[in-house]
């Protein structure tokens, strides 16, 4: 079997890890890329392993960056979720913690010119339209990955990434509330279909015989849980738009309970069909919406609505918490949500050449040499 090499980085972002490629590098058409994709992460076996996956959602994603040509835009970020046990790439979604190392993938890969001291990215979420802005630590002209930052579900510390989004809200559907109701009643759950950065179904945790408090395993063994979610997301996604969801990532799942800790929510985020270990940063975006915005399901839970004009909202989440920054303004009950951020880590893994097999692209049809 002969294989084809591709240039590649590999890094952590955020609480996820993946491969990151120069879109020009992949094939360009979305079968043939799905393919290439599947062999990179080696799915199709629990523990991906003939791949550089490791067996679980957030150790499964895939970065392609590019020159943008928005006017705005720097850099093009375009984001594939490997669905490895169903050997699957959905499209649809973003990921906000793989986003975390767009901006030093970018400079390395030499999309974007740094600056002495700090460079500030421009990119564009192609999978969502969303714009953000990410600050990277730069001295001497070099991205620095050590520092002092911490996020809860990442061991020890590493430069600090401050990521600004705009331009979230109907990331996917064009609405806020996709299916014209701020609360909807699905089987006899009641949830809150909303989109901004994440298409999501939220709900709160006791409806479901859960404290909200559970950790990941002990959530990932109660399968009673997710046969009964599993339905409800199905018929959301058909009342947000989507159609038939069942083997689509979108919309994602989030549980509701009080903090506890100090936070702002206590929350459960499904990815989703198992648990994320912590909390995806574009559902931490979507639930910040959901909570802001008046007669929500969040609004039983989260008492009093945080007020305007910014607001820094605690997700307390299984590996700790995540804190999101909201600037924003209620005008005739309506959210205006100008501007939202988070802080975030990344680190440079390795770089070099993934190989797959030859013959899931060819070139004018003929086969592909390994190097």
């Amino acid at each position: 079997m002969r294989l084809r090499p591709i240039p590649y980085l590999f890094m952590r972002g955020g609480t996820s890890r993946g491969p990151y490629f120069l879109r020009s590098d992949l094939p360009e058409d979305r079968e043939t890329l799905a393919g290439v994709l599947l062999a990179v992460i080696g799915a199709g076996h629990p523990g991906n392993i003939d791949g550089l996956g490791g067996g679980s959602a957030v150790t499964c994603k895939v970065a392609m960056l590019s020159k943008s040509d928005h006017p705005w835009a720097e850099v093009d970020y375009f984001f594939a979720q490997v669905i490895s046990a169903k050997r699957e790439v959905d499209f649809s979604p973003s990921c906000g913690n793989i986003l975390a190392g767009v901006g030093p993938a970018a400079i390395e890969m030499g999309l974007i010119e740094p600056r002495d001291g700090q460079t500030t990215v421009r990119i564009r979420a192609v999978n969502t339209g969303s714009l953000i802005e990410a600050d990277i630590q730069t001295p001497g002209r070099e991205v620095d990955y050590e520092g002092p930052a911490r996020i809860d579900g990442v061991p020890g510390t590493a430069a600090p990434i401050r990521l600004n989004f705009s331009e979230v809200v109907g990331s996917k559907t064009g609405r806020l509330f996709p299916t014209g109701n701020r609360i909807d009643e699905i089987d006899g759950i009641r949830v809150s279909c909303v989109d901004a950065a994440m298409p999501m179904v939220i709900a709160r945790a006791a409806d479901f015989g859960l404290s909200g408090y559970e950790s990941k395993a002990d959530l990932d063994a109660t399968r009673t849980f997710y046969e009964r979610m599993e339905p409800i997301r199905i018929e959301a996604g058909r009342r947000m738009g989507f159609g038939d969801v069942s083997r689509n990532v979108i919309p994602k799942f989030a549980v509701l309970a009080a903090a506890r800790a100090g936070g702002t929510v206590a929350s459960r985020y499904f990815m989703p069909w198992d648990c994320h270990p912590s909390y995806a940063v574009t559902g931490g975006i979507g639930l910040c919406a959901c909570i802001l915005s008046p007669g929500t399901i969040a609004e039983s839970i989260v008492a009093p609505r945080p007020s305007g004009p910014t607001a820094s909202i605690f997700i307390e989440h299984p590996a700790g918490s995540l804190e999101i920054v909201a600037d924003f303004a209620i005008t005739g009950g309506q959210l205006d949500l100008r501007k939202i951020g988070t802080l975030r880590t990344a680190r440079k893994l390795a770089s070099g050449h993934v190989y797959v097999p030859s013959h899931l692209w060819r070139v004018d049809g003929g086969p592909c040499q390994s190097k």
